[in-house]
């Protein structure tokens, strides 16, 4: 048996490299109709599938580690990015940029595998502080990652950023392999096909809705028929699903009161991250002229920007320490309030880049221990068969948090665009909305921590997890 922390570390690796796919091509969104010779509205799709693909195989992902073995599934996806990394590294159409990245995206499904895992294999003292700093990575890779990518968009062909991330995912394929020991914890039965289509058809329309809402108008013939087809797929899946022996996933476990409110604080808490992911670089990125700006490059905006993951990286042995002592409920509510608090003083001051530099530390403290929290939050509360399907549905309701973001967002800023050379500019008062926005997903979040029981029912307290 491998040491534990050796483990845990390469377990951790694995989360980096998964969220680092989502700030990979951040330094070239704008020059990919150029670079691929495609519409800014075709371009989109870069980043569109990539969200798609997350949101979709994530709790697939789980159900399929819990039914035939986690690590082997966490291969699969590690395998899957570095295949989609070089069809994207030898692409220069659109279509192979699209088919490159929405493999890439199927690789987030190694975070809540990777926590099943620590469940399964680790000694009790050491599986909370382990959990967080492996939940810490779904802020952190993306927040590193950035200035990376800033650096090699900057000096190398922007090909080379598909090869560094089909690098990173066979070195972590080699690791996980050589380390991660083969769970036996096993879900017998049949895996529920039907179930997985209804998933991934309801899905795709209510994120593609939600995702190009902006470009095609939300009121537009498009963006309803998928929003609401999607909404009225996903209802008959959960009539499905309720009614089979063997589902895809578990919807009465889903209901249990504490599971339920953590998952929709979960699209809270996702909303807060990711509205900064989008905000912050523009506005440190945008000229000082148009008096919205501070006028900084790429490199320096992502330097700015980076920090925050290293307050997640730092805290999570922390955020560990603290869940034994006050319980995840309490730090999910801390990490929550910490989001509010970086809202509200942004919405008081952001004239300074320093202003910026603190709410976004703040983001990093709130993430750090909210995202500790929610995982553990869920595994005290489902049984240990089903760690993988449920942590995947929790990583589901945080990607929808965060494609939410990335449309009202965009919409937001957009909106209140003005166009100076050529150049759409949003106003000042636009990222004042942004933030008040942002702060109101993390007024929800908390509002849903605090409702949460702060006692289990008799029953569903695991050996594995501490109170």
């Amino acid at each position: 048996m491998p040491r534990q922390g050796a483990i845990i570390a390469v377990l951790a690796f694995a989360g980096l490299a998964s969220s680092f796919m989502f700030t990979l091509v951040v330094p070239i969104q704008a020059q990919l109709p150029e670079l691929l010779n495609a519409s800014r509205e075709d371009t989109a799709w870069v980043v569109t599938a990539t969200l798609l693909a997350s949101a979709i195989f994530t709790p697939i992902a789980g159900r399929l580690g819990d039914m035939y073995g986690k690590r082997r599934i966490v291969l699969l996806l590690l395998a899957l990015l570095v295949v989609g990394s070089i069809i994207a590294a030898f692409s220069t159409s659109l279509l192979g940029i699209i088919v490159g990245r929405a493999l890439q995206g199927t690789v987030t499904g190694v975070v809540p595998l990777g926590i099943a895992i620590l469940r399964d294999v680790l000694h009790t003292n050491r599986v909370s502080s382990a959990i967080a700093l492996i939940s810490a990575t779904l802020g952190v890779g993306g927040a590193l990652g950035l200035p990376i990518s800033a650096l090699v968009t900057q000096y190398a062909d922007w090909h080379l950023l598909f090869w560094l991330a089909a690098a990173l995912g066979a070195v972590c394929f080699a690791l996980v392999l050589w380390i991660v020991p083969v769970s036996v914890l096993r879900t017998p039965g049949r895996y529920d096909y039907v179930g997985t289509a209804g998933l991934a058809i309801g899905l795709t329309g209510i994120l593609l809705a939600i995702s190009r809402g902006n470009e095609w108008g939300w009121l537009s013939t498009p963006t309803l028929a998928l929003g609401l087809g999607g909404v009225l797929v996903l209802l008959v899946w959960g009539w499905f699903e309720l009614r089979i022996s063997e589902p895809l996933l578990d919807l009465r476990i889903a209901a249990r009161r504490p599971v339920l409110l953590t998952n929709l604080a979960s699209i809270g808490m996702g909303f807060a991250l990711f509205s900064s992911n989008v905000v912050f670089p523009q506005i440190l990125e945008l000229p000082l002229e148009t008096g919205a700006g501070f006028g900084l490059s790429l490199i320096a905006a992502s330097l700015i920007v980076m920090p925050a993951g290293l307050v997640m990286m730092v805290l999570s042995p922390v955020s560990g320490r603290l869940s034994r002592v006050v319980g995840p409920r309490v730090l999910l509510i801390m990490g929550a309030a910490a989001l509010v608090a970086a809202y509200a003083f942004v919405l008081i001051a952001s004239s300074e880049v320093w202003h910026i530099f603190v709410s976004n530390l703040l983001i990093g403290v709130g993430i750090g221990f909210g995202f500790a929290a929610m995982p553990m939050l869920i595994m005290r509360s489902v049984p240990q068969n089903e760690t993988g399907a449920s942590n995947g549905l929790n990583a589901l309701f945080r990607s929808l948090g965060t494609s939410t973001a990335a449309a009202v967002m965009g919409a937001v800023l957009a909106s209140s665009s003005t166009v100076q050379d050529g150049m759409q500019i949003p106003s000042a008062a636009g990222f004042q909305l942004t933030y008040l926005l942002a702060g109101a997903g993390a007024l929800t979040a908390l509002v849903l921590a605090l409702l949460i029981p702060a006692h289990r029912a008799p029953g569903e307290r695991h050996p594995s997890l501490p109170e």
